[in-house]
């Protein structure tokens, strides 16, 4: 079964990377938006709200699941290449590739025109900070900094739970990250509300970041260090983050471009301070957009060979165990 997921995973990479993310399309994603935001108004009220949170939580995730593996085992029924397709679809609207790549082109191109107003409204569409008054250091340090930190989130960590679960299980993991962005907050309103849904998160996240991290280290050569001293950077830095995950990425795309990410950034006029990730052998300037996007593009496939390797090895182990207990 691993086998097939592999292959599902390998074409919804392609399938994401030609198609992407329709607009007009339907999407599973913003089903399960949908589905949230409804329990959100209904749960998130009164007393016990970590409880109802948990709740909410485990019925959207058995919703999710339950619905995917029932159209997934219909479609194996019918043939297991038919599956495989299906998983493959599935797969693809769970990962956002193309559209990470495009999110960052969207702020890169005002830039490139000058047009400080639309490149900062742009990245207000992909940023949670206050962009009215960020001059083009500023936006492009928000752009590398959402492009490193998703690629975990929107590309690897789906593709890492598919080869485990298949579709079902990529969709769960979607459907845990789109929780942990609708209500995962650390206010008054969602501090006890979406504490399972935060938590959840850091869980399922754990690992893809950190193969991730390694993964982009290795497959782009460090503009002003060697691949030792910047993996050196991205251990010393990402623990700083105040996710236990995403200043991996960060980390390790800052140590590769030679500049800084992290510092001051504001929500709604409130000043939030980062500690600083890599060092700031350059200044931040628009084509470290480009350069970023880069990075992405040339972790994915070494981060799918890595899953390859993993899913034979594991296959051979569980080939290897049968014929032991049965000799």
């Amino acid at each position: 079964m691993i086998l097939n997921h592999l292959i599902a995973v390998t074409l919804a990479v392609v399938l994401d990377w030609f198609v992407g993310d329709p607009p007009d399309w339907p999407h599973p994603v913003k089903w399960m938006g949908t589905l949230i935001y409804k329990l959100d108004r209904t749960m998130n009220r009164g007393n016990g709200r970590k409880a109802k949170g948990t709740a909410m939580v485990a019925v959207v995730l058995l919703i999710i699941g339950s619905a995917a593996i029932l159209v997934t085992s219909f479609f194996y029924y019918l043939h297991p290449a038919v599956g495989i397709l299906m998983e493959a679809v599935l797969i693809s609207t769970a990962i956002a590739q193309k559209s990470l790549k495009e999110a960052g082109l969207s702020v890169y191109h005002p830039l490139v025109d000058q047009d400080m107003e639309e490149a900062r409204h742009k990245l207000s569409w992909i940023v949670g900070r206050d962009t009215d008054q960020l001059e083009e250091p500023e936006i492009v340090r928000a752009t590398v900094e959402t492009v490193a930190e998703n690629t975990s989130d929107g590309i690897t960590a789906p593709l890492f739970w598919a080869v485990i679960g298949g579709a079902p299980l990529a969709l769960v993991y979607r459907a845990i990250n789109t929780c942990d962005s609708m209500v995962g907050y650390k206010n008054e309103k969602y501090f006890d509300f979406g504490w399972a849904s935060a938590k959840l998160d850091d869980l399922a996240n754990w690992v893809p970041s950190r193969i991730t991290s390694l993964c982009m280290v290795m497959m782009n050569r460090p503009l002003y260090n060697t691949r030792i001293a910047a993996w050196k950077v991205v251990r010393r830095d990402a623990k700083k983050h105040p996710s236990p995950n995403s200043g991996w990425g960060e980390a390790a795309v800052a140590a590769i471009l030679g500049v800084q990410l992290g510092g001051i950034n504001y929500y709604k006029g409130v000043i939030s301070e980062r500690a600083t990730m890599g060092e700031a052998l350059v200044t931040l300037e628009k084509n470290h957009i480009l350069a970023a996007n880069k990075i992405v593009t040339a972790t994915v496939p070494l981060f799918l060979t890595v899953l390859w390797l993993g899913g034979i090895l594991f296959e051979m182990a569980i080939s290897w165990c049968q014929s032991t207990l049965f000799i």
